[in-house]
């Protein structure tokens, strides 16, 4: 059922934010869920393999839905469900014909909601899946699928730019430098994906260099999402942080990755296949795990913050109130001192407490 607007959107709160400079400037940590593809995907409406948002232009309520939600568990960023969005993609599921339309739609959607709720509007590029390192030729058709992706989400108000899940520090730069050339001075958030090397990112520069590039390349924010999860992706912020000034990002998915399976790509289901993408859910992080890895953050002073794939609403609230928020969503958080066995309240039947509780 889609959040009814009254909900969200109380006078104090539509009230024009402050944008991502000033609040990483005042020391304030930034909340950004992501995930989309991921749980349109467990919702049946979108196809996993080619993870191409096709819901954006086919059940845009949906999108504007998830949008709200996302908010309403705790997310001060609406992040528009762009990613994979782009003409490299379409081109694969022969669906070129919609670029603009899939684009501008999802961004005017966010635009909406971020209005609506008070909260900061986020274009997104990603990683282009042609760029070749060795190949100067993908360098500039990638450009140019950043170039479109970010002049769009500037006439359609994007408050920032995110640039995510590059495993190429070379693409990364050419993300970040049309950014800097097409953003209209819009700040830009860039984050790397580090694949089963811990220490090095795609083209064999170490994560430390690969974020001071990013760095001085001009990005207000630099760091990881994707690929790991929180018990792999922290290490990872540990490594740069104090080699950096500029706020550190860390996105992870919402699977327990660990040494032996760093990645989500590199779980094996129970028949020893592959897990990814269709039996991940036996990785599932539980929320337990998600308020501790929030806890961590806030212990290392991270002040962009956010989930990747796996990520779902009720994840975001968590992460939110381990961050010490308490978004609409907390109104509905767990309380067992309720529940007919587990509880407390003096309202409850003894029997169920004392006897049947023994049963379960």
């Amino acid at each position: 059922m889609l959040l009814n607007k009254q909900q969200l959107t109380p006078p104090e709160m539509a009230a024009k934010p402050r944008g991502l400079l000033e609040r990483l400037k005042a020391g304030e940590t930034v909340i950004v869920a992501e995930g989309y593809l991921f749980e349109f995907e467990r919702r049946g409406y979108l196809k996993a393999g080619a993870f191409v948002p096709e819901v954006v232009v086919e059940h845009p309520e949906l999108v504007k839905g998830m949008y709200r939600e996302f908010v309403h568990a705790g997310s001060d960023v609406v992040l528009a469900f762009t990613y994979y969005g782009h003409r490299e993609k379409l081109r694969v599921i022969g669906r070129e014909a919609d670029l603009e339309t899939m684009n501008r739609t999802a961004l005017k959607l966010a635009r909406e909601v971020a209005d609506e709720t008070g909260t900061l509007m986020a274009g997104n590029i990603s990683n282009t899946t042609c760029y070749d390192p060795d190949k100067p030729e993908t360098h500039e058709q990638s450009r140019q699928i950043f170039k479109e992706q970010i002049e769009w989400a500037v006439e359609e108000g994007a408050d920032f730019i995110v640039g995510e899940t590059f495993g190429f520090l070379g693409e990364a730069m050419v993300a970040l430098e049309c950014i800097k050339e097409f953003g209209k001075g819009l700040p830009a958030v860039v984050t790397m994906v580090i694949h089963r090397d811990s220490e090095h990112v795609a083209d064999g520069h170490s994560i430390v260099d690969a974020m001071k590039a990013l760095e001085k390349g001009g990005a207000a924010v630099v760091g990881f999402n994707c690929c790991r999860g929180p018990f792999t992706t922290l290490p990872l912020v540990e490594k740069v942080k104090g080699h950096v000034k500029v706020p550190i990002a860390a996105l992870p998915v919402l699977y327990r990755t660990d040494e032996q399976y760093p990645t989500m790509q590199s779980f094996v289901n129970h028949k020893g296949s592959r897990a990814f993408p269709m039996d991940l859910d036996a990785f599932l992080c539980s929320r337990t795990m998600i308020a501790e890895f929030g806890q961590r953050c806030r212990e290392l002073g991270l002040q962009y913050v956010g989930l990747c794939c796996g990520n779902a609403s009720h994840f975001t609230r968590t992460l939110a109130e381990s961050l010490g928020r308490t978004p609409p969503a907390s109104k509905y958080s767990p309380d067992m001192s309720q529940h007919f066995a587990y509880g407390t309240d003096k309202k409850l039947h003894s029997l169920n407490t004392q006897k049947v509780v023994k049963l379960l």
